[in-house]
């Protein structure tokens, strides 16, 4: 079995928490307090070190997409939710109702945006992509203000301008 080791990484929308194995990043989750610190064994492997380069370079707006290996342990369905979500071009948005058409199955609304929140690899899974119907934004766990901020980084480094809600 892979240890899991974690990190953290001061970002311009607060304390972000990387965690991991040699192989895989499991865990990308904004930290508002002490009791979202990390279980596992601190240290930074080569993997973790390559995700902190690569958010360091996302969030200068150098990086548009992430060439790091993920995993997240979920079902079928979440997993073809969240491979769903990785196909979200930076800069753009899809609706919840989108993500379902998506799915296959426009009445897996509530499933596929259920499953969107559960996602653990912010960013990397661009969760924050998903927006309401309305074009409003709506759910994420990481605080609306963040996704609102991450949608706005990517639109100003994409359009140039830095508007969209």
């Amino acid at each position: 079995m892979n240890e899991n080791y974690y990190t953290y990484y001061e970002s311009p929308i607060g304390l972000i928490k990387i965690g991991g194995t040699e192989n895989y990043i499991t865990e990308l989750s904004f930290v508002d307090n002490s009791q979202q610190m990390a279980h596992g064994i601190p240290g930074v492997s080569d993997l973790l070190h390559q995700c902190t380069e690569e958010l360091i370079e996302f969030f200068q707006g150098r990086r548009k997409t992430f060439d790091l290996p993920v995993y997240q342990e979920g079902t079928p369905f979440q997993e073809k939710v969240w491979n769903e979500l990785l196909a979200i071009p930076f800069g753009k948005t899809i609706s919840y109702m989108d993500l379902a058409k998506r799915m296959g199955d426009p009445k897996c609304i509530r499933a596929a945006a259920t499953t969107n929140g559960k996602n653990k690899i912010a960013i990397i899974v661009p969760c924050h992509r998903v927006i309401g119907s309305d074009k409003n934004l709506t759910g994420y766990s990481g605080g609306l203000w963040r996704k609102k901020w991450l949608l706005q980084h990517e639109f100003k480094i994409t359009h140039g301008i830095q508007t969209l809600f």
